[in-house]
């Protein structure tokens, strides 16, 4: 088998493990804070920024949804990681936002944070948990802290050792894709 064919099955299994309800559930999470007149944080760092980015601009245009991602101000997350270390970027750039109950926090992860890796994603998500906001997530591995926090979340089954994440990032643009064109979100 070539590469191509063995990443694609693995890509077909993978899909094929993701449980629907999961989906439904983050579905539920966001309608929520749209109804609620909330708005949406959406956090990834590394690649997963970038799927952040992409699904800021589908909440506002495709749902409807006021959504800001922090990693697409470069010059506040680069002043911010210089004047109070990466760890606490994302969960300052909450505060500033004056996030609120009504508001949503959606993670992209391929781990979902740790005290180890991506504690950007767990500070933001203590600060969101503590004012009462929607946690939600799309993130790989056990899902991390994200998964152990969230109200609803997805964890992609991405087991496949040397591409974890590949397989992550690159489903959570198919996940993602489901979500924001969902007949609850779509407008």
């Amino acid at each position: 088998m070539s590469f191509a064919e063995t990443y694609l099955a693995e890509t077909i299994d993978i899909v094929g493990a993701l449980d629907p309800e999961q989906i439904e559930d983050v579905v539920d999470c966001i309608a929520d804070v749209r109804d609620a007149g909330g708005r949406m944080f959406v956090l990834g760092v590394g690649g997963s920024a970038a799927t952040a980015s992409h699904a800021c601009n589908d909440l506002r245009k495709i749902a409807g949804i006021e959504a800001y991602a922090p990693t697409d101000n470069v010059a506040e997350l680069t002043a911010r990681v210089n004047d109070d270390g990466w760890e606490h970027t994302l969960a300052a750039w909450l505060d500033t936002s004056r996030i609120s109950e009504s508001d949503g926090v959606l993670v992209f992860s391929v781990g979902g944070g740790s005290s180890t890796v991506s504690a950007n994603i767990v500070a933001a998500l203590e600060v969101a948990i503590e004012v009462d906001a929607g946690v939600m997530g799309v993130v790989g591995r056990s899902g991390g802290h994200t998964a152990a926090v969230a109200d609803a979340c997805v964890v992609i089954p991405a087991q496949y050792e040397n591409r974890v994440t590949g397989h992550t990032e690159g489903i959570a643009l198919v996940v993602w894709h489901c979500i924001c064109n969902h007949p609850r979100l779509a407008r």
